[in-house]
């Protein structure tokens, strides 16, 4: 059983693609306001992770828990309505759908209308470039614009917990500063973060704790800022 001090858990979880082990026994923990990131060569199993944990792969053994309730057998959209929504990698947004309607899809799940302006106005006020974009369709922004769009869109169904899949990928360094940016600034105003990043070292900076999974498993945790200097991490994803 969860502690009370933990939102989320992974409980010996395995998970596969037909024949394919992606998951192997995980375990993982995600404490209310903490931003978590998971690290691991690609095939390492962390967007599988995510996938599990949002409901998109099913799960087999073992158990997921947020908020002390069991998730594991859930349809995805029971769990974005439990309060996760998950940004996956590669900017999904709906390339035919404008700006505004993408996030208004966002929001599709709620019912409180009025809580729901006031967020679009909140996001616009956030990336004020999307309100400058609002009647363009999604399909046309550039890369960036579309990240913007997707962290964007995610927060519009006000969660409790966001999974990001490598939410800098293929961006320009500059995009990649302001994105890590936003994400810290979405913890900071109390939202929970689990976060696969392929940038280890800015991950691991701005993260709280961190996992490295290799090969479907869990191979190394704790301090975030203390696996900086763990000889293994530093010499397999910092570059020596």
């Amino acid at each position: 059983m969860a502690d009370a001090g933990v939102l989320l858990a992974l409980e010996g979880l395995h998970a596969s693609y037909g024949h394919v082990q992606a998951l192997r026994g995980l375990d993982l923990v995600v404490r209310p306001g903490e931003l978590v990131c998971l690290i691991g060569a690609n095939g390492a199993g962390k967007t599988s992770t995510l996938r599990a944990i949002s409901g998109l792969l099913p799960a087999g053994r073992g158990r997921i828990v947020f908020d002390g309730v069991p998730i594991h057998a859930a349809t995805p959209a029971a769990i974005l309505r439990a309060g996760i929504a998950h940004c996956p990698e590669g900017r999904r947004v709906f390339p035919y759908l404008t700006v505004q309607e993408n996030l208004e899809m966002g929001a599709y799940i709620r019912r409180d209308r009025r809580q729901v302006e006031d967020d679009l106005e909140r996001v616009s006020t956030h990336f004020p470039i999307l309100t400058e974009r609002r009647r363009q369709t999604a399909g046309t922004l550039s890369g960036g614009e579309q990240q913007m769009l997707a962290i964007a869109r995610a927060l519009m169904s006000h969660p409790r917990l966001v999974l990001f899949d490598e939410p800098s990928l293929g961006l320009a360094p500059a995009l990649v500063e302001r994105t890590f940016e936003i994400i810290a600034d979405i913890r900071r105003r109390g939202t929970t973060v689990l976060m696969v990043e392929q940038n280890a070292y800015l991950a691991l900076r701005m993260a709280d704790r961190a996992y490295v999974m290799e090969t479907g498993r869990i191979v190394l945790e704790g301090a975030a800022r203390e696996l900086l200097d763990d000889d293994h991490v530093r010499r397999a994803y910092l570059g020596g």
